[in-house]
């Protein structure tokens, strides 16, 4: 009997061995590949690193350059892994804390991130500069959509890549939150610069609306009114930016 149970504790000490040094790789295997595409990795698959990783948005990918990452192996007893990460690219930084409990099913906690401007390109047809950053308390996503949410969104020194040259905005904030059963909404403000912008965005469910007033002190510019007169309406010597509809 001790010769079996010394041999039965050899063989646990030998798993949790393997276990334990399980190569980065495997990450690979097990994440979607649609969505993330990692490579170069080193370390094991509780404490590794990639030197590149490209994360699906939209129709193309982002970027994030060298990722690290931490598995909390405790979390994996709960079915909800519990990952700490970080990467760079160049300027753009990103570091946050993740649990993952589905395929659309994420909380985030204390992110911190810094991104280009022109990143939105991707998402609406609009050339802009500048630099993006978001600080995240939490974000939980259920069916990909939020529940649960407060952050703020910075735009700093922004930029409009106008046809004739690019056009001096200024720099922004949009402050936002979400209570568990409500509507994300946020604030839209103007820390400084020569355009101003106020207003509100609230997203409930599927369902968005966005109502940003956009002007300044000495008038807007001609180009840049040209440019709003396609997607708001003047409202004195502002323009009024009303949009609404389903994601």
């Amino acid at each position: 009997m001790s010769r079996a149970l010394g041999g039965l504790a050899l063989v646990l000490v030998l798993l949790v061995c393997l276990v334990a040094s399980a190569p980065a790789r495997l990450l690979g295997l097990v994440l979607p590949s649609e969505q993330i595409l990692l490579q170069g990795f080193s370390g094991t698959l509780w404490r590794g690193s990639a030197s590149r990783c490209q994360l699906r948005l939209g129709p193309g990918y982002l970027h994030l350059g060298a990722v690290q990452w931490r598995l909390h192996a405790a979390s994996l007893l709960l079915f909800a892994p519990r990952v700490e990460v970080s990467s760079r690219w160049g300027g753009q930084t990103l570091g946050a804390e993740l649990v993952l409990r589905g395929q659309q099913d994420i909380d985030l906690y204390r992110l911190d991130a810094n991104f280009p401007a022109d990143l939105v390109r991707q998402f609406v047809p609009v050339a802009l500069a500048g630099t993006l950053s978001l600080q995240l308390e939490q974000l939980q996503l259920r069916e990909g959509l939020p529940v649960e949410a407060g952050g703020r969104l910075v735009w700093q020194n922004g930029v409009w890549l106008a046809p004739a040259g690019p056009m001096q905005l200024g720099s922004y904030a949009l402050d936002f939150s979400q209570d568990r059963g409500g509507p994300l909404t946020g604030d839209v403000i103007t820390l400084s610069g020569p355009v101003e912008a106020s207003g509100t965005v609230q997203l409930e469910g599927r369902n968005y609306d966005v109502d940003i007033s956009v002007g300044g002190r000495n008038g807007l510019d001609q180009r840049l009114q040209q440019a709003l007169s396609l997607i708001a309406r003047p409202a004195g010597q502002a323009y009024r930016i009303k949009l609404d509809g389903d994601l």
